[in-house]
């Protein structure tokens, strides 16, 4: 490969780079006007998705990592408090489909919604699923790779699937 061939590929590269940053800097304002996000909130990388027509509530100093989805879907909320720790590939739904009934059935399929309310101090690992309806208490920290399904209390640490508690903070 010659000299102008990679300095071609060089400016190319450097043009997609910035052009992928400038999108995602552009949606994630588009989040900023659309729900309550607090302006120190951080969305820490790339491809994090909220979506919906529900509410969205984001308190001070937290962050979402890259790949995480948020659903909020009419007359619903998600509320995650201050100084958050949410890291990547999280996912948070205020509606699914009800789990029990048959699906060989063509018809409307029952839903299950509800709000998520996260509280202050929380951390959330990687790859973790929050269903309807969940309450996750202050300084609560959900494991990696968690499947949360029912309400987790303040300082526990809960993990697995479907998450348990594992123990509570020794302070």
């Amino acid at each position: 490969m010659g000299i102008f061939q990679k300095l071609a590929n060089k400016i190319i590269l450097y043009i997609y780079s910035r052009g992928k940053v400038l999108y995602e800097e552009n949606r994630y304002d588009s989040y900023r006007k659309k729900y309550q996000i607090e302006s120190n909130f951080r969305f820490n990388g790339n491809g994090i998705l909220f979506y919906g027509n529900g509410k969205i509530v984001i308190g001070k100093k937290s962050y979402v990592g890259s790949l995480s989805t948020i659903q909020a879907t009419p007359g619903h909320c998600v509320k995650i408090g201050n100084r958050c720790q949410i890291s990547h590939n999280v996912r948070m739904y205020t509606s699914s489909a009800d789990p029990d009934q048959d699906f060989t059935i063509q018809k409307t399929k029952p839903i299950k919604a509800g709000d998520i309310t996260i509280g202050d101090g929380v951390w959330i690992g990687a790859n973790v699923f929050i269903g309807p309806g969940i309450t996750i208490g202050n300084n609560a920290v959900i494991g990696a790779n968690s499947m949360v399904t029912k309400n987790i209390p303040q300082k526990a640490i809960f993990g697995g699937v479907p998450a348990k508690l594992i123990r509570y903070k020794n302070y």
